[in-house]
């Protein structure tokens, strides 16, 4: 396992992410689409379901696809993020930077398989809303605590899961395929159940990603991008799983 095939696997699976996760939005969000106006869950739905795909490809570097997730991992105490690959400064490198390729890539791609729709009229923070999250109610301190939660759920059952397959059920492999639908089921969840206040980025890479490639794009009537929110989605996500990393060490013993 080189470094090579880890960055081109994370980029790989953040892109597969990012076309369908961004997809479901443009699909329920932007007018003359078959999925117009079909709302809330349904984007639940599709963000769970573009993780699964992103998990799925991403096989050869564990479906990261997050800077969360990395962190998360590192700050809880493992050794290598996956057999052959030790964790260092250079391989958290090598992650997340993958992972913010990935996710320009799949925005771009996303704006492509939509892009007579985003040719119609319809206002800038919609079209903007197909790449980025938004708050409903814009509050700095509580909107970083929302995603600090909502990441901190994420990652932290994420390492709950990764004792499952041998420790506890002792099956050569864990689950499998099945594993990313565990993911996926998670992400929907969290969805449902917190991601009202800020749209749940939980993931840097998911939202800033995303935000620079609304910002490069050529599209039609798109407004700003709001820069003066960027740092919420990242700064709350990191915290979030570095401390879910942290607490992985004491509450989920080996």
């Amino acid at each position: 396992m080189s470094l090579a095939t880890i960055f081109l696997s994370e980029t790989v699976g953040t892109a597969m992410l990012i076309l369908l996760g961004a997809g479901s939005v443009a699909n329920t969000a932007l007018p003359r689409t078959k999925g117009h106006g079909t709302g809330t869950l349904f984007v639940n739905w599709g963000w769970g379901l573009a993780v699964f795909a992103g998990v799925l490809v991403s096989y050869k570097s564990g479906g990261h696809l997050n800077p969360a997730v990395t962190l998360g991992v590192a700050a809880s105490g493992a050794t290598e993020f996956v057999p052959g690959i030790a964790v260092s400064a250079t391989s958290i490198a090598t992650y997340i930077s993958a992972q913010f390729l990935g996710a320009i890539i799949g925005a771009a791609a996303c704006w492509l398989a939509y892009k007579q729709q985003f040719d119609q009229d319809a206002p800038g923070a919609v079209k903007l809303g197909v790449f980025s999250t938004g708050p409903e109610i814009r509050s700095p301190f509580w909107n970083v605590l929302t995603e600090v939660i909502g990441t901190f759920v994420l990652v932290f059952v994420v390492l709950a899961a990764g004792h499952w397959g041998d420790s506890a059920t002792h099956t050569p492999g864990g689950l499998g395929w099945l594993g990313a639908l565990g993911v996926a089921l998670l992400i929907v969840g969290i969805g449902i159940s917190l991601g009202g206040p800020t749209g749940y980025a939980i993931n840097p890479a998911r939202d800033l990603g995303p935000r620079i490639a609304h910002a490069l794009l050529p599209i039609k009537g798109k407004g700003g991008s709001d820069w003066g929110y960027a740092w919420v989605p990242v700064v709350g996500p990191v915290i979030g799983g570095v401390l879910a990393g942290v607490a992985s060490g004491v509450l989920l013993p080996a």
